[in-house]
C-alpha cells in the first residue's frame, strides 16, 4: 500500500459531498480536519468522520481546533462549554489539574465523535501587546508555567485517546497583527528567543505531534515565515530539539503570500511534514494535493511515530471530572451539555 499524501484537508459542511468523496479517495491525503461548518450534533459529527475515513480505507487522523473558551468547534448545547483559558489558569485554585480536567474531558467528548487529534495545547507566551486573537487562549507569561500547563493539558488529551498537536512553533505571543489577516514579525534577538519563545517549546518537544506558526522571526530568517523558511524550520529541529510530526497551521490565511499550490509545496520544501487546508474549497484542495508528494523519508516516520502514539481512552468518570473542575473553579461553571 502507497503512503497518503502530506496533506490535511478540511472539507465544505456536515456531510460528505459525493464529489469530496470521489476526490478525497483518489487524493489520499493523510488527515483531515473539521470547523463549526462540519458540525450540528453528535449522530452528525460520528458520521461524517466515518465517512472521511471510509473514502480513504483507513483510520485517517481526523483533527479539530478544541482549545475551550472562544476557540472551540464544538459547542452548547450538545458540548461542555469552556473558560478561555487564561481565565481559567488564572482563577483556579490548582492550575495544572485544572488543565488536566479540561483536557481530558474535552478528549473524552472528541473521542466519543471520532475525533482522535486536537489541536492544542498552545505553548506560546503571553506578553505586552499580544495580539487579543490569541491572548486569552494563553497559559501565562513565564516558561515555567506555560511549560507545565501545557504538559498538563497534552497529558490529559493523551489520557483520553486524543492525539495533541503543540502550537504555534516556534512561538507566536510577540505578534501584534493577527495571522489569519496579516504576516506577523519578531524582531527580538536569537538570544533573547531562545531563552523565553523557543524554550516552551524545547522542553515540550518530545511531543508527537506540532504546528508551525505563520511569523516571520527576523533573527533567523527576515524574509520568510516560519512555515515556509527553512532556516527557522533548521532551529526547530536542531536547538529546539522537535522531531514532531511538524503540520503547516491553515494555508488560507492571509499571512502567507503566493497561491495555494505555492504556499504548499514551500512549507513541505522548508521542512514542514504536513500541509494542512481547511477551508474546503474543492479547487484549493486539487491544488495542494498537487503539491503535496506521498510521505516519505523521515516525513513518513514521524506520522508513523505520531499515529502510533494513539491508545486506547483510560476510563472516566466524565460527570465526576466535571464537578471536580467546577470546584476548582470556585463557582458556577459555564454551561455543559451531554455529547
Amino acid at each position: 500500500m502507497s503512503a497518503p499524501r502530506a496533506a490535511v484537508l478540511g472539507v465544505s459542511g456536515p456531510v460528505l459531498l459525493p464529489q469530496e468523496r470521489d476526490f478525497l479517495r483518489a487524493a489520499d491525503p493523510w488527515g483531515f480536519i473539521l470547523f463549526a461548518r462540519n458540525v450540528v450534533d453528535p449522530d452528525q459529527v460520528r458520521a461524517l468522520t466515518a465517512d472521511l475515513r471510509e473514502a480513504v480505507g483507513r483510520a485517517a487522523p481526523v483533527l479539530i481546533d478544541q482549545e475551550g473558551g472562544r476557540v472551540q468547534r464544538l459547542r452548547a448545547p450538545h458540548w461542555r462549554e469552556y473558560r478561555p483559558a487564561l481565565d481559567q489558569m488564572a482563577r483556579a485554585r490548582d492550575p495544572l489539574r485544572g488543565q488536566w480536567l479540561r483536557n481530558r474531558l474535552i478528549a473524552a467528548e472528541l473521542a466519543a465523535v471520532g475525533i482522535d487529534v486536537n489541536c492544542a495545547p498552545l505553548a506560546d507566551l503571553v506578553e505586552e501587546g499580544t495580539h487579543p486573537v490569541l491572548l486569552n487562549r494563553l497559559y501565562g507569561g513565564d516558561v515555567a508555567t506555560v511549560t507545565a500547563a501545557a504538559r498538563a493539558a497534552a497529558d490529559g488529551l493523551m489520557a483520553g485517546g486524543v492525539l495533541p498537536v503543540l502550537k504555534h512553533v516556534p512561538g507566536y505571543g510577540r505578534a501584534r497583527v493577527d495571522s489569519h489577516l496579516a504576516l506577523p514579525r519578531v524582531t527580538a534577538p536569537l538570544a533573547e528567543l531562545r531563552a523565553r519563545d523557543f524554550a516552551p517549546f524545547r522542553a515540550l518537544a518530545d511531543l508527537p505531534m506540532a504546528m508551525s506558526a505563520h511569523i516571520v522571526v527576523a533573527a533567523l530568517d527576515p524574509d520568510r515565515p516560519a512555515t515556509t523558511s527553512p532556516l527557522v524550520m533548521a532551529e526547530v529541529r536542531g536547538w529546539i530539539g522537535m522531531d514532531a510530526l511538524m503540520i503547516t497551521d491553515d494555508l488560507s490565511m492571509e499571512a502567507l503570500s503566493g497561491g495555494i499550490g505555492a504556499r504548499a509545496a514551500q512549507a513541505l520544501a522548508a521542512g514542514c511534514d504536513i500541509a494542512l487546508h481547511s477551508n474546503g474549497r474543492l479547487a484549493e484542495m486539487e491544488e495542494v494535493i498537487a503539491a503535496s508528494p506521498a510521505l516519505a523519508g523521515d516525513s513518513l516516520r514521524r506520522a508513523g511515530r505520531a499515529l502510533a502514539a494513539r491508545k486506547p481512552a483510560e476510563p472516566c468518570d466524565a460527570d465526576a471530572l466535571w464537578r471536580e473542575l467546577q470546584a476548582l473553579l470556585g463557582d458556577d461553571a459555564p454551561p455543559v451539555a451531554r455529547a
